[in-house]
């Protein structure tokens, strides 16, 4: 199927080699980092007080890190932890115009979940940790997202309990729906910066 076709269809799912070939080229755009005061990591356990480097099962050859958010981009962390979840976003008035047009959004940044983990993220609570950004570097193949390779402590943590709420005060569109594997295409296809999480476990 064309990529042209996915973007127009919204029950489209791409090839496994249109999918690889589009995130490949992703993955080869600069990724996008500011000079933020501090960053964030989210959580849904409460009672951590120091964060250790570890090697990420999802990425077993990357160094032992501590990974944190800056807060553009944080908004794909407020969901349960195991939740499956997509997210696309415009960086620019170009980009803006095009998020509109593919995703008929007036946001500036849309995330998605499985309809069936409705229940969880109305009722989860999560916490914001919050660090001094100076301990932490880019992390050169995400978006917005900082490493560190020390053991750091958090100088703030608080409890998020309403993450409907959180979304929407924050002017981000939230969908819910039954399979993201055709919208995760329309967002590659989209050629717009895109990000997910734990999507090996979503519906195709």
């Amino acid at each position: 199927m064309a990529w042209s076709a996915a973007l127009r269809d919204n029950r489209a799912v791409i090839t496994d080699a249109e999918r690889d070939e589009l995130v490949r080229r992703a993955q080869r755009t600069p990724k996008t980092h500011g000079r933020p005061e501090f960053v964030y990591h989210y959580s849904e356990d409460g009672s951590i007080r120091r964060f250790a480097p570890h090697v990420p099962a999802s990425n077993p050859r990357h160094p032992p890190c501590v990974w944190a958010v800056d807060a553009r981009h944080a908004p794909l962390y407020w969901f349960p932890r195991d939740c499956p979840r997509i997210s696309v976003w415009a960086y620019d008035d170009a980009q803006q115009s095009v998020l509109r047009e593919v995703f008929h959004t007036e946001a500036v940044r849309i995330c998605a979940a499985e309809s069936h983990w409705l229940d969880l993220v109305r009722s989860t609570r999560i916490y914001r940790y919050a660090f001094d950004a100076s301990a932490f570097a880019p992390w050169v193949d995400a978006d917005g997202q900082y490493v560190s390779a020390d053991v750091v402590h958090p100088i703030d943590v608080e409890p998020i309990d309403d993450l409907l709420g959180l979304h929407a005060a924050a002017g981000i569109e939230l969908r819910f729906t039954p399979r993201l594997g055709p919208l995760t295409d329309r967002m590659l296809a989209s050629g717009l910066p895109f990000s997910f999480v734990r999507i090996r476990d979503a519906q195709r």
